[in-house]
């Protein structure tokens, strides 16, 4: 047993308890300070604008707004929403990169109670149109376009009634419940559509009364969000989160990185993650920080610059992007001298970076972060002063106000330092999967969370993430399902059987890689079958390597075994590689 250090522990007792596990069992119990609050979206930036009103909110390239100003925009587009036609309850996609529309229609969405539902913008038809008629979305917000994705093409690929539609009367085949589309650009020659400044001009008094009464009947165990999450029995799952579960995780978040209305949080992650809307946006608002966003996408030499020029104090990431930075900062130094804080998550962090981030990027107070959005979406995560080593081998401790428990194949706690199953319990859980009580009922016991994932404790309460139960391969921090990949591969006319799993990569984490069985009498190529996931699925779903057998390791029970085929597709990588080919 090892002796915990002793600064570290007055550290935890002073500020959030003894985070410890007591008799050497898995479970352990977060502070009760700071309480919980009982509060809406709405609210709390009312809050902030009350206190904050003056200091920057939103700093976008093209964009900066007051707290005030924050306000106001998010008022008029609420405004515009309920002139639609919008009610509590009715479901707004939206499907954009990072974008001043994007945070406005979060805030505005919470504003009347809309739930909005995060689409990834890299998504492709068939998942745009799973996702949309999963949770029956009235309407959808969307960027004309983003690199390679031609949104309103895609759009009226799967709605062409729009060409020819009255605004607000969209009657389409493929989506039976989409009745408006609103485009962040303007657009001419289309019927069906509203341009995003149109909205912001509807309405009047009627509608500025209805947000009144709007007020009175919001309350914080509402729904307001889905997130989609791939699911490991094929299509996404609509984790459905309530006010209460992110306003709570989003401020006892930014409470660990120290965040207050002095900082200028940088968030170069998307905003259709966790990362960016709760933990970033979310996280900033509940302090009254300044949020600053260096472009749609991120980039390295933009988010550098940036980061320079609004002297950023705080600053999230995964590990790839801190990497790219780094190497952008040899070709061309920076003054970061501000930048003290911040968040990584979505992977482990190598040692040596994080050294880097700390010393090159004057980052000394960098965290790192666990959880999944169907816990809203943080459990754990480290302290500003927790050493290099806790914080690049562990993911912290747990959070304020959540139960944590390790658990074996049986539901049994296990001892300290074995491991198990990661379950959590708290105010952070989801409501559960939208209109899947099934698949709900899979993961939330008695209202414990089943992750999925393996770790262990040690005698400090620090959490080290050590395996997956479930077959997911993280990409980059993109979380990405096999069995989804799968089922789309399988559609294919001369797929007979396939097998998707990861394989090691030093950039990326790991890499998609599918092992197809081609039907008796069929030969298929490589390039074909990456031309038949162009366009469908995501790109980073799209697998890196393939390899055509004609069988698939199986156990005496007929099941595939992944494992030996990881193993056999690493040997040969490392045996192309070793050879130069």
């Amino acid at each position: 047993m090892t002796t915990p250090n002793k600064s570290t522990v007055e550290h935890n007792k002073e500020n959030y308890g003894d985070l410890r596990p007591k008799d050497s069992i898995s479970y352990v119990k977060g502070s009760r300070v700071p309480p919980l609050v009982y509060a809406t979206i709405p609210q709390l930036l009312k809050q902030s604008v009350s206190q904050y009103g003056l200091r920057d909110a939103l700093i976008f390239p093209n964009h900066r707004l007051s707290y005030y100003d924050f306000d106001r925009a998010v008022d008029a587009l609420a405004i515009g929403f309920l002139a639609l036609g919008l009610n509590k309850g009715d479901r707004l996609g939206i499907w954009s990169p990072n974008r001043l529309e994007w945070v406005l229609t979060q805030f505005a969405t919470a504003r009347i109670g809309v739930v909005l539902v995060n689409i990834n913008p890299a998504y492709r038809l068939s998942e745009l149109e799973y996702s949309l008629n999963k949770v029956d979305c009235k309407a959808l917000v969307l960027a004309k376009s983003f690199k390679s994705s031609e949104y309103l093409q895609m759009i009226r690929t799967l709605a062409p009634e729009i060409d020819t539609c009255c605004r607000g009367e969209l009657q389409a085949t493929k989506l039976p419940n989409l009745r408006h589309v609103i485009v962040m650009d303007d657009v001419e020659g289309f019927a069906g559509l509203w341009s995003f400044k149109d909205i912001t001009a509807l309405g009047g008094s009627a509608e500025k009364l209805q947000l009144i009464e709007i007020d009175k009947n919001l309350t914080p165990d509402d729904s307001i969000n889905i997130q989609f999450t791939s699911g490991t029995t094929g299509q996404p799952k609509g984790a459905t989160l309530t006010h209460y579960n992110i306003v709570n995780n989003a401020s006892l978040t930014t409470d660990r990185i120290k965040l207050t209305e002095a900082d200028r949080l940088a968030i170069p992650v998307p905003l259709y993650h966790c990362f960016g809307m709760v933990m970033g946006v979310l996280g900033a608002v509940s302090k009254g920080a300044a949020m600053v966003f260096p472009g749609e996408a991120f980039d390295a030499e933009q988010t550098l610059d940036t980061l320079a020029k609004e002297k950023c104090t705080a600053l999230y990431g995964v590990p790839t992007m801190f990497v790219a930075m780094l190497q952008e900062l040899n070709k061309r130094s920076r003054d970061l001298s501000t930048l003290r804080t911040g968040i990584m998550a979505g992977a482990p962090c190598p040692v040596e970076v994080m050294k880097k981030v700390n010393n090159q990027m004057n980052m000394s107070e960098v965290t790192i972060c666990y959880g999944m959005t169907e816990t809203a979406p943080v459990s754990f995560q480290s302290f500003v002063d927790d050493s290099i080593d806790k914080r690049c081998e562990t993911v912290g401790r747990v959070h304020p106000h959540l139960e944590v428990k390790i658990v074996d194949g049986l539901g049994e706690i296990v001892s300290v330092g074995t491991a198990g199953e990661v379950c959590t319990r708290g105010y952070s859980v989801m409501k559960g999967y939208w209109n899947d009580i099934e698949r709900t009922n899979d993961v939330i016991h008695d209202g414990w969370m089943h992750t999925g994932d393996l770790a262990t404790f040690d005698q400090e309460g620090f959490c080290t993430i050590t395996g997956r139960l479930k077959d997911m391969i993280i990409r980059g921090g993109e979380n990405i399902y096999p069995r989804e990949i799968e089922e789309f591969l399988f559609s294919h006319p001369k797929v007979r059987e396939v097998q998707v799993f990861g394989v090691p990569d030093k950039k990326m984490g790991e890499e998609v890689c599918a092992w197809i069985v081609p039907i008796a009498g069929c030969h298929v190529e490589e390039d074909e079958l990456i031309q038949f996931c162009l366009g469908q699925i995501t790109y980073f779903k799209i697998p890196r390597y393939f390899r055509f057998v004609d069988e698939l390791p199986m156990t005496i029970t007929g099941k595939p075994q992944k494992f030996i085929m990881r193993d056999r597709m690493i040997e040969a990588l490392s045996t192309k590689i070793s050879s130069g080919g």
